[in-house]
């Protein structure tokens, strides 16, 4: 397969969340970056992509400079990775998906509800593709809790616990010089949530790509804890799911001892399944009476769907930026597949697309509504 050529908006000098993609285009090279409008000033953005290799006939001071220029190449990109703070998305990801270029983008989908519902509009209305980097679904392992409930294993669900616990904003960082902290704790570029924005919608989403099951009401308690935060740094939050099964769902910001605890159990009428982020590569799965078992990825036991996105033996750690790469590899499948004449919403598979995006749009304008009505049930 030709490498995809790849145009990215965000993600200059010092942007984690920007490297962090460019890793993940380059494992399985199935992308080229060639283009880039990588920070907030020309100046900065032209630095970046220098420092990048990058041609500099290609660094661009803007999206929509980068956008109509790309469009007009005989080699112009065919997808962009849109990694800027959430008030960026829309504005950016349309300008490409209206040129037809598919448009890999950053979560949460947008900063506010209304640029959600344009975003939606604009992919309806565009020929390209729409991905949505909820890269914790491409882990092994939690491919594997698919499908093991999806065929059964469990029984009907009946339960889903979610924790998404992290400590890096215990201390007031975004006061301190830390750009991440500085802009997801504005209301202006990060939206109505905070903790529930950033790593709650990562939780949220997990709990229905395992389970298959759609949120329907939500109580949520959600606190900012840290002196003067406009946004939310912590949240507990009970969830009502289609078919009657319950959750509960924690996220915080603030949690000494707590470096990035995402984990999932999901408890059936039969059994129940324990995943671990920081323990990837294995799964505990327990039918009732019986002992419990150690899963691992390509061990014994381990399904066609877990070892698909693996890459190496047993034993050894794979994790965070391979599961962002599987992303990008079901990606460019879907890109060429498109490009080869077959219908968009075919060739999606298991990626998160504009329906999640929503979903967890409507997760965070639920949550800030419920809060302030001292946790009443509200509809997602």
């Amino acid at each position: 397969m030709a490498r995809i050529r790849l145009g990215m908006v965000g993600g200059g000098s010092g942007a984690f969340i920007g490297e962090v993609h460019r890793i993940a285009s380059r494992i399985d090279g199935r992308f080229d970056l060639v283009a880039g409008a990588l920070s907030s000033t020309p100046e900065k953005s032209r630095a970046s992509a220098e420092e990048l290799g990058l041609d500099p006939e290609r660094a661009y001071g803007s999206f929509a400079e980068m956008a109509e220029a790309e469009a007009n190449r005989d080699d112009g990109i065919e997808a962009v990775s849109i990694v800027t703070p959430n008030h960026m998305h829309f504005a950016a990801a349309k300008a490409f998906l209206d040129r037809g270029i598919h448009v890999i983008c950053d979560k949460p989908l947008t900063a506010t509800f209304e640029d959600a519902e344009a975003m939606e509009r604009a992919v309806g209305a565009s020929d390209a593709l729409f991905v949505l980097t909820h890269n914790y679904t491409g882990y092994p392992m939690v491919r594997q809790a698919r499908e093991m409930i999806e065929n059964g294993r469990i029984g009907k669900v009946r339960i889903v616990q979610l924790e998404y616990p992290q400590d890096w904003m215990t201390d007031a960082v975004e006061t301190a010089g830390v750009k991440q902290a500085e802009w997801r704790t504005d209301p202006e570029r990060s939206g109505a949530g905070g903790a529930i924005g950033d790593i709650g919608t990562h939780a949220y989403n997990l709990g229905s790509f395992v389970t298959g099951l759609r949120g329907e009401e939500l109580a949520a308690d959600l606190q900012s804890f840290g002196a003067g935060r406009k946004l939310d740094d912590n949240a507990h939050i009970l969830l009502r799911y289609e078919g009657g099964a319950r959750g509960m769902l924690w996220c915080s910001q603030v949690a000494p001892g707590h470096e990035n605890g995402l984990r999932l159990r999901v408890i059936g009428e039969r059994g129940a399944i324990d995943w671990c982020q920081e323990i990837p590569n294995e799964m505990w799965f327990t039918l009732h009476g019986e002992p419990t078992h150690r899963l691992t990825r390509m061990g014994p036991g381990a399904s066609e769907a877990a070892n698909a996105m693996s890459r190496i033996p047993p034993g050894h750690p794979e994790g965070y930026l391979e599961a962002f790469a599987n992303l990008y590899g079901e990606a460019a499948e879907a890109i060429r597949a498109v490009q080869g004449g077959e219908p968009r919403e075919s060739v999606m598979g298991r990626l998160p697309g504009i329906a999640a995006g929503m979903e967890g749009m409507a997760f965070i304008r639920a949550c800030v509504s419920s809060s302030g009505k001292n946790s009443a049930w509200t509809r997602i």
